[in-house]
């Protein structure tokens, strides 16, 4: 693993990580007695659990013996395990879930890169790889794509993680999985609650909820609004969100349940700076490249000029029923989302405004004939996606809204199929086969008339001069593309004994590219539109759009695992391994501007996910989880054998939780990343490994009165929490987007 050398002369850097080791040596294990729980229970959708009114079985119980039965990685993480946060990111929730990476882009409501074995791992940011849904019901376009800070954890009464194939049978055939939200109810969530929080940075959040339920039919409804100044100097951050649901027992075999949300959300994009500014000066935005008699150095976007911002809201509307018969349950659901995104990017690639809706529909069927059985023995899925959205652009005029130079109508249909047994074998043994089919088309109809397309630029020695505006031929970006493949898969589980299973599974994935990927603004730079790769010719014939006719990408996915508990200890360890044809990255040139997408012929997938866990008293608990990730090009001609930019190699959190009294609980995180991480895909420039240590404190002044406290990054590390990812750097290259330093937050939670 390649573990880099421990320490750089800084005392207190070199007593963090002693600090670190000696923790870690001495615990090297994972969570409460019922961690595995955490990292290995089910979510409805897997197995089909009906939608329910009341607590007549305790389904918790149900659903983890049937999740640790699966011949998969997956886990669900219940609020009650998320850390008591005075600014809940999916970082933060997902931080103590193996193989689930989530990197924060700007700290606050923005959008973190979050990964699954490393699918959609090169987009900046990232928004595919995985099928992100709230109640079954996916927030992703039609055509794969998502905009992450539109999953909030805080809305969730657990959130389901499915790794690699186990997220076949809800309908994401993808190398990475799904992250499935799943929303409380009248019936789990009884009564009011109002809650506020505040600290550093100028965060504040409130927020309600209420519910309501009686024989026949519950309800839930929530509102919360969050705003922060933030860390660095253009970091600002909002975000507003409602949400309810309504379910009936319609009779004795049929329950229906009805949803609505709502999602404001908007963030400056503060952008990266260099690397040598992490250490000085990590709350600064940067100005752009510095002309010098030498040449241009610094480069990266004018974040000062430009004002890259996104707003973003989308609404969701939806049912989901469920009729049981005897040893079948049947599965209805439909869902309508509708999205309005305006992303302010840089000059380089202007501004996109998308506006569209997408409906869903989507069966599922299982056949259980044996109660005994924890496992359905037959599965059978479909569903159904199609959307369509108004695409335009326009130039980036010193941060506002210039010339329109696009005008597109993209239009998408996913359509997926899944077929699926759990057979039993010799009463330990169960052989689980399946078979996965999905079609997906991508349209795109240039509705550009003019002849030409405007461009603007700046004068790289003085940013903020305009140059004469310019003009370069249109040329059609209407394409009509379709993808087809069929994911099969064998997964074999062996019951070691009645708390532990083995597990193997071999599998295919398939992932079409989304419309980010089939259309993209090309030939820009830091202080020009695209289309003008030189600021000093207004005229000069270059194409504006890149319309790469891309294949999909494929992998052959080994996997094995082995999770259980025993006496006060718990595991839950996977490994796999992909070998990934036609992987789809998203390139961007040394000063950020995009290149494009384009397929690479074979990289490969390593990865060892592990979630270990102690109970070592009644007052102290312990977990640490750990993620190895070893992605690599296969033989290519320009990159050879190099690793895939922007993987984190090692990633370790512990988490210690000690209740010294009843109502008061301190908890202590560490963040630890102990390797440098490439930020090209040649391998010239690499971001430094860092630890981030945490603490956290609630008492419970009555059963109804909660209050908290909490310090972030307790020790003020400067580091990079993530980066900008191209496929060449320089040394002196904008690529680094800091992390927050020291915060002090402080929050009340009342029930009535």
């Amino acid at each position: 693993m390649d573990l880099t050398t421990i320490g750089d002369g800084n005392l207190r850097h070199l007593l963090k990580k002693t600090c670190y080791y000696t923790i870690t040596t001495t615990l090297v294990l994972l969570s409460r007695e019922d961690s595995w729980g955490q990292t290995a229970s089910p979510g409805a959708p897997v197995i089909l659990k009906p939608v329910i009114l009341d607590s007549r079985e305790n389904s918790h119980a149900i659903l983890s013996k049937r999740f640790a039965s699966m011949a998969g990685a997956v886990s669900v993480i219940d609020k009650n395990e998320m850390p008591f946060s005075g600014n809940l990111t999916m970082a933060r929730a997902l931080e103590q879930t193996p193989g689930v990476v989530v990197q924060n882009f700007f700290g606050g409501n923005d959008q973190p890169r979050i990964q699954i074995r490393g699918s959609g791992l090169q987009q900046n940011p990232v928004e595919r790889g995985i099928l992100v849904m709230r109640d079954g019901l996916p927030l992703n376009r039609a055509d794969g794509s998502y905009i992450a800070g539109l999953a909030n954890p805080r809305d969730a009464e657990t959130l389901e993680i499915y790794r690699g194939y186990m997220a076949n049978r809800i309908g994401a055939t993808v190398l990475g999985g799904a992250i499935n939200s799943v929303s409380p109810t009248g019936t789990s969530e009884p009564g009011a609650v109002l809650s506020g929080s505040g600290g550093s940075f100028g965060q504040y959040n409130f927020g309600g909820q209420v519910g309501f339920s009686d024989e026949t039919r519950d309800g839930f409804f929530s509102f919360e609004h969050n705003n922060r100044e933030g860390f660095r100097d253009y970091n600002s951050s909002d975000r507003t969100g409602l949400s309810g649901n309504i379910g009936f027992r319609v009779n004795d075999i049929t329950t229906t349940r009805f949803f609505a949300g709502y999602t404001d959300l908007g963030f400056d994009v503060s952008g990266p700076i260099p690397k040598y500014e992490i250490k000085k000066h990590p709350e600064m935005s940067w100005s752009g490249p510095i002309v010098t008699p030498q040449g241009v150095v610094n480069p990266g976007p004018n974040v000062w000029r430009d004002r890259p911002r996104r707003d973003a809201s989308q609404y969701l509307i939806g049912n989901r029923s469920t009729i049981e018969l005897g040893s079948h349950i049947y599965d209805i659901a439909l869902g309508y989302t509708n999205t309005e995104d305006m992303f302010r990017f840089p000059i380089s690639a202007g501004v996109k405004q998308s506006d569209g809706g997408d409906f869903t529909g989507l069966f599922r069927y299982a056949y259980t004939p044996d109660k005994s059985n924890p496992l359905p023995l037959v599965e059978l899925a479909g569903n159904y996606t199609n959307g369509s959205m108004d695409r335009d652009y326009y130039l980036n005029f010193s941060g506002g809204k210039g010339d329109k130079f696009g005008d597109n109508k993209l239009k998408s249909t996913t359509v997926s199929f899944f077929a699926g047994m759990n057979i039993p074998l010799f009463q330990r043994f169960t052989i689980s086969p399946s078979l996965s089919y999905a079609h997906a088309r991508r349209d795109n109809d240039d509705e550009w008339r003019k002849n030409t397309r405007p461009t603007i630029a700046y004068n790289p020695r003085m940013p903020d001069r305009l140059l004469p505006n310019g003009a370069v031929p249109a040329e059609n970006t209407s394409y009509n593309r379709s993808y087809s493949g069929l994911s099969p898969a064998l997964g074999i589980s062996y019951a070691l004994t009645q708390r532990q299973t083995l597990y193997t599974a071999l599998s295919r994935s398939f992932e079409p590219p989304t419309h980010d990927d089939l259309l993209a603004t090309v030939n820009g730079t830091p202080n020009t539109s695209a289309g003008r790769p030189n600021p000093a010719m207004p005229n000069l014939k270059s194409k504006m759009f890149a319309t790469p006719d891309l294949d999909d990408q494929t992998a052959t996915t080994l996997e094995g695992g082995w999770r259980g508990n025993f006496e006060g200890y718990s595991w839950d360890l996977s490994t796999y391994y992909s070998w990934v044809n036609d992987e789809l990255l998203s390139l961007r040139d040394v000063s950020g501007a995009p290149l494009g997408a384009v397929n690479a012929d074979k990289t490969r997938h390593f990865g060892i996910d592990a979630a270990i866990g102690w109970k070592i008293n009644a007052s102290i608990t312990a977990r640490i989880a750990y993620t190895y990730q070893r992605f690599t090009f296969h033989d290519d001609p320009l990159r050879h054998n190099n690793y895939l930019a922007g993987a984190l190699r090692n990633i370790i959190n512990t988490m210690i939780q000690y209740h010294p009294t009843e109502p008061w609980i301190w908890q202590g995180n560490i963040h630890w990343v102990p390797t440098r991480t490439p930020v090209d895909n040649m391998n010239t420039l690499y971001s430094d490994d860092y630890v981030v240590v945490d603490l956290r404190s609630e008492y419970s002044l009555n059963k109804n009165l909660r209050i908290f406290g909490e310090i972030t990054n307790i020790f003020n590390e400067k580091y990079a929490s993530s980066t900008i990812i191209s496929d060449r750097a320089t040394p002196d290259q904008a690529a680094f987007l800091p992390g927050e330093g020291r915060g002090f937050f402080a929050g009340i939670k009342a029930k009535f």
